[in-house]
């Protein structure tokens, strides 16, 4: 994806100087709600991102907590670390262009931009502690996406998603949440679950995390129409990432076995075709992923 020397959204808050800070507690965000929304990975992937850290975070499938540390010390920034903070504030600029005409033309209506804020091993959110752990994810009671940078090698080293434009598609699919919350989706999602069964609750969760699957292939699309700023490659970048983070991909990397009522983000078909479903219409319409009965 071209991005060096486009705009940069100012919408970055960049905590990654401050360090770690405290003990993980049990809000690290991964369902609607009073805790963030969705992201790379979810519950079902902690116990594998556990893995990668050397960190037990069983725990917290059963809402528990578990502390990885109270390290407080900091570690200037590097230039690596500052292009990864340069090429995330355009990706969100991108999203900023696209989300604002979209709105206009498609519903009539204004879009209000998300802040984005970078962290370096935990920080706090309204939704609890944010945690490099957990992964990336929306927080809808400050509507802030939290982004460790880190997941970034995890996901090109650890889950084999390499390339920008996969990285690129993290951060569009976290603005994707926001967009749900934007239009009210959301919180109408959040109501449902929580007057169903936990198997029930998974479903509408992953209808979640599709929808914005959906919202980033549109992202995707705009950002070759629009801004022409795809390259070769871009758009298989962000497949194969879709592919890599489905729950029963997750799960089987991890020696479990493949357990269809568990998931909560949905299996890599379906994350890699709603991305395409995005991608190919470019409409917000077709990205329902609430009305159809198989997503």
């Amino acid at each position: 994806m071209q991005w060096r020397g486009r705009r940069e959204s100012s919408n970055i808050e960049d905590r990654r100087s401050q360090g770690s800070m405290g003990g993980f507690g049990g809000g690290g965000g991964r369902s609607t709600g009073s805790v963030g929304v969705g992201g790379g990975l979810g519950l079902v992937a902690i116990v594998v991102v556990g893995w990668f850290f050397g960190v037990d975070l069983t725990p917290l499938l059963n809402g528990g907590g578990v502390s990885t540390g109270t390290g407080t010390s900091s570690e200037p920034l590097t230039q690596e670390d500052e292009e990864l903070r340069q090429f995330v504030a355009v990706s969100l600029g991108y999203t900023e262009d696209i989300w604002k005409e979209e709105f206009q033309k498609q519903l009539g209506r204004s879009y209000t931009p998300v802040k984005l804020v970078l962290f370096s091993g935990r920080t706090g959110s309204a939704c609890g502690t944010a945690d490099s752990a957990t992964g990336p994810f929306y927080c809808p009671e400050d509507r802030e996406v939290y982004l460790d940078t880190d997941f970034f090698r995890i996901l090109q080293q650890q889950l084999g998603a390499n390339g920008d434009f996969a990285m690129a598609y993290v951060v569009a699919h976290e603005v994707g949440h926001h967009v749900q919350d934007e239009l009210g989706d959301l919180a109408k999602a959040d109501r449902a679950r929580a007057q169903v069964s936990e198997e029930r609750s998974n479903e509408i969760s992953v209808r979640i995390e599709l929808q914005a699957d959906c919202y980033a292939g549109i992202w995707g699309r705009y950002v070759k129409d629009e801004l022409g700023a795809i390259e070769p490659g871009d758009f298989e970048e962000a497949i194969n990432a879709a592919k890599q983070i489905g729950d029963d991909t997750l799960q089987r990397n991890a020696g479990q076995r493949v357990s269809p009522e568990s998931f909560t983000h949905g299996t890599s078909a379906q994350r890699s075709k709603w991305f395409q479903i995005g991608l190919q219409s470019g409409e917000i319409a077709a990205c329902d992923t609430f009305s159809i009965a198989n997503p």
